[in-house]
């Protein structure tokens, strides 16, 4: 590696094995520069969001009724369980998403007690133009990669997650 292929991580990772050379400070090569990349990422998805007046916690509720498909509608529990949030903040959550008319609330024909979370058509419009925009920057950011070194990276971060993850 020439100098001019060093960057920040390449240097700080030197200025440990001067300083503390009884300790194998090679994992920093690689979960620095992810800690690295995951501040850029969240400052990419926070301006898409921002484009499209939506917080990262709206996007995350519109982005599973989404995927869910038509009619997009979730119950609360589902909602609970594709973003990993207590009953009293997603119940405040939907109160906002609909005080904004960005989801309605509708009775659950199989459960008398229940309710369905649907996305009304102005938070279906605005969850897909913020994915969109999403989208683009985070191809924007792997723009260094070519599409065999990102499939690659992907498979080696998965690895890497899946025991978390389990």
């Amino acid at each position: 590696m020439t100098n001019g292929d060093e960057d920040e991580v390449d240097r700080l990772v030197a200025s440990w094995r001067q300083e503390r050379p009884d300790l194998d400070v090679e994992p920093l090569q690689v979960l620095s520069r992810v800690s690295r990349l995951a501040k850029h990422l969240d400052r990419a998805r926070r301006a898409a969001f921002a484009e499209h007046s939506l917080e990262p916690w709206e996007f995350d509720v519109l982005t599973a009724l989404r995927r869910a498909g038509k009619p997009y509608e979730l119950s609360p529990g589902a909602l609970l369980r594709a973003t990993l949030v207590t009953s009293g903040t997603m119940t405040n959550r939907i109160d906002r998403l609909a005080e904004a008319g960005l989801v309605r609330r509708r009775p659950d024909p199989e459960d008398r007690r229940g309710v369905l979370v649907t996305l009304t058509d102005t938070g279906l419009s605005r969850v897909d133009a913020a994915f969109s925009g999403l989208l683009r920057r985070e191809h924007e950011l792997l723009a260094g990669l070519g599409p065999a070194d990102q499939r690659a990276l992907a498979n080696l971060l998965r690895t890497l997650l899946t025991p978390f993850d389990s």
